[in-house]
């Protein structure tokens, strides 16, 4: 879907400003007294004060499959600014013009190097975020135990989430709304045999339930500052592929149990307070409702639960799945054996207004799809609110 031209550094807007004349509204205003026309007036700059209070951003999320083999290899890709993927995600990144994006797939390292190269360059582009934030994510953190299996320790499937080193293919946030760091609430490190009702793999033995956590990356909780001085917080998270497992379905179940996390939470079944509104659950749920592979109970669950809305953005792609029974303009990747899948989510809290949704996919002609193509399999989503 189209997205509408915005300055980069314009994150507050006011409704209804800039109006066109309107000849008929002028003539029956002016048949009234002057009391009446002051009447009207009054309430119209009320009516303006009222809009120009509410706060207007752009939030998305885009799996940028920016993960490397080796650590260290993105920021140096970055540097030398000559791999035409990460130019490609680089050139869509500005031209989405988000006010905040929590981007997934993207290689962690502990000073943030990678990540300030980008908007580093993002900020040559056009596109200034001079707020970023990560955490290390569970993909590569060691267990110390053989998990999958294999006679020994220390592979890539012996981790709390499947990396080949730690960092790898971890989440990160550009901003250009301030971050509260120190109030972040990280979910990292809840063990999977907490979760109410967790879907553990038959044969998952004692050492493994004491050490094993929930996220395959991470869940995250942060507050951003709003112009207004209220907060807006992100849920964000991304779950693993519910595939390349065995017939004991550990990835499938842990996939559900993933976002049946968020239930859980906004349920006030665990051990946290639910978050305080308004807030955003955004990032790659590995899952379609209606497609692919799977257990889709928790994710349709989430879609329609009373504390979240679905906007369902959508894309102009006009592509079809054959067999697949999901709308397929809500897509927002595609896989070679599986085809057009909805994965990508951006989930305001109820009380949000939403003024705009949409997918950045637009049909094949249009001069951003090569760099969309290039950049990922995945297409980034984005929802416009209004906040107070």
């Amino acid at each position: 879907m189209g997205l509408s031209s915005r300055k980069p550094s314009d994150a507050r807007h006011c409704h209804g400003a800039g109006r066109a004349h309107d000849p008929q509204q002028a003539r029956r205003q002016a048949g009234l007294g002057t009391a009446g026309r002051s009447l009207i007036a009054a309430a119209a700059l009320l009516l303006s004060a009222l809009s120009c209070a509410a706060e207007t951003l752009r939030i998305a999320t885009w799996n940028v499959e920016l993960d490397r083999a080796g650590p260290g290899l993105l920021a140096e890709e970055l540097l030398k600014g000559r791999d035409p993927q990460a130019e490609a995600v680089l050139r869509v990144l500005a031209a989405l013009d988000a006010d905040v994006i929590l981007l997934t797939s993207v290689d962690y390292d502990r000073n943030l190097a990678a990540l300030s190269l980008m908007a580093d360059r993002l900020a040559t582009l056009g596109a200034p975020y001079p707020h970023r934030f990560a955490l290390r994510p569970n993909t590569g953190w060691q267990t110390g135990i053989d998990l999958d299996g294999d006679g020994r320790a220390g592979g890539p499937g012996d981790a709390q989430g499947w990396g080949q080193f730690s960092g790898q293919g971890g989440m990160a946030i550009l901003s250009r709304l301030p971050i509260e760091a120190e109030s972040v609430r990280d979910f990292s490190a809840f063990l999977w045999a907490d979760l109410p009702g967790a879907l553990l793999p038959d044969g998952m033995g004692e050492e493994t339930r004491r050490l094993q956590r929930l996220s395959s990356t991470g869940h995250w909780d942060v507050p951003l500052r709003l112009a207004s001085g209220g907060r807006l917080r992100l849920l964000a998270f991304h779950a693993t592929p519910p595939v390349f497992d065995g017939p004991e379905d550990r990835n499938g179940r842990r996939n559900h149990d993933e976002a049946a996390f968020w239930l859980h939470l906004l349920n006030g079944d665990l051990p946290f307070p639910p978050p305080a509104a308004p807030f955003v659950l955004l990032g790659d749920s590995n899952l379609d409702p209606a497609d692919g592979d799977g257990r889709p109970q928790a994710i349709r669950a989430l879609l329609a639960h009373p504390a979240l809305q679905d906007p369902q953005p959508k894309g102009r792609s006009g592509h079809a799945d054959p067999g697949h029974s999901g709308d397929p303009v809500l897509d927002t990747a595609v896989f070679p054996q599986t085809g057009g899948l909805r994965v990508d989510l951006v989930l305001p809290s109820a009380g949000v207004t939403v003024t705009a949704a949409g997918v950045l996919w637009p049909p094949e002609d249009d001069p951003l799809m090569p760099d969309l193509l290039a950049a990922s399999r995945h297409f980034p989503v984005w929802v416009e609110i209004a906040v107070p």
